[in-house]
């Protein structure tokens, strides 16, 4: 971050976040003391074009009640946002105050499908329409589950967690290998024509998209770049995290050890951190 006030305000004020924390240039915020971003402010820090990185970071809301209440607070505030009809999920996106993109959705798998299959990405409404997975959201239906004593200001619901990341990386087939051969992330498919690909854990769609927009063999970015500095992990037990870790070790992939877990780099230069869940943490789990 640039501005660390500045952001901590948006993410509280027009996100509804609440601030966990905050020590120094660092802050945690996120809902019920569980952290769904933690910034850092870097001193003459600066936004590179071309370079690998974060495409944008998605909240999951519990359900289209309280993303209705949350995409009716930017409206009222006034915060540029693009609504959209992804068939199996409904979503806005926005732009915090230094860039970063916000995906903000909820699940709706009853309407349809949108994943990659056989390469492409395959878009269709239960009915069988077909859908190019990108439509205007219809926000008068959307609307139509808020109740009046719905409130606008109040923070996100306790349930609120963050769905997937989107990253930039140098080429798709090399990151393919990472997560799924190495790491062991489920593959949800490979669009080449689209320049990007999904990994996930147990059958989701995806927890991790990756695409190669910023351009085929992307740099990644110099240090005093704005914009991401890891995305976490939560395992669920110790025994699964301590088989994740015997899993890198026999693979001789390079890692640190943090004070709350394991932290790596994919082959993009983009940090992941992988939290031990026997370490108390308010990172976002999964």
């Amino acid at each position: 971050m640039a501005d660390l006030g500045r952001e901590i305000a948006f993410y509280r004020h027009v996100l509804g976040f609440e601030l966990n924390w905050q020590t120094g240039d660092h802050a945690g915020l996120g809902v019920s003391s569980r952290d769904l971003v933690r910034l850092s402010q870097i001193p003459n820090g600066r936004r590179y074009r071309g370079v690998t990185g974060l495409y944008h970071f998605a909240v999951l809301f519990p359900n289209r009640r309280e993303l209705a209440r949350a995409i009716a607070r930017l409206f009222a505030l006034g915060w540029p946002n693009y609504p959209t009809d992804h068939v199996m999920t409904k979503a806005t996106y926005l732009d915090d105050p230094e860039g970063n993109t916000i995906e903000l959705y909820c699940e709706s798998p009853e309407d349809g499908v949108f994943l990659l299959r056989d390469g492409e990405l395959i878009a269709q409404w239960a009915d069988g329409r077909p859908s190019n997975g990108r439509e205007p959201l219809d926000l008068q239906n959307l609307f139509s589950h808020l109740k009046p004593e719905d409130n606008l200001k109040e923070t996100v619901p306790p349930e609120t967690r963050i769905g997937h990341f989107h990253l930039y990386v140098a080429d798709l087939m090399t990151t393919r290998h990472f997560y799924h051969e190495q790491l062991g992330f489920d593959d949800m498919g490979v669009a080449q024509r689209f320049q990007m690909g999904m990994v996930s854990v147990g059958g989701y769609h995806h927890h991790i998209g990756y695409n190669t927009w910023q351009g085929v063999g992307a740099p990644p970015p110099p240090s005093n770049a704005l914009g991401l500095l890891y995305i976490a992990f939560t395992l669920d037990a110790s025994n699964e995290y301590q088989a994740f870790e015997r899993l890198i070790v026999n693979q001789s992939i390079p890692f640190e050890r943090w004070d709350e877990g394991i932290f790596l780099r994919d082959p993009s230069n983009n940090g992941i951190l992988f939290v031990d869940p026997r370490v108390p943490s308010s990172v976002n789990v999964f």
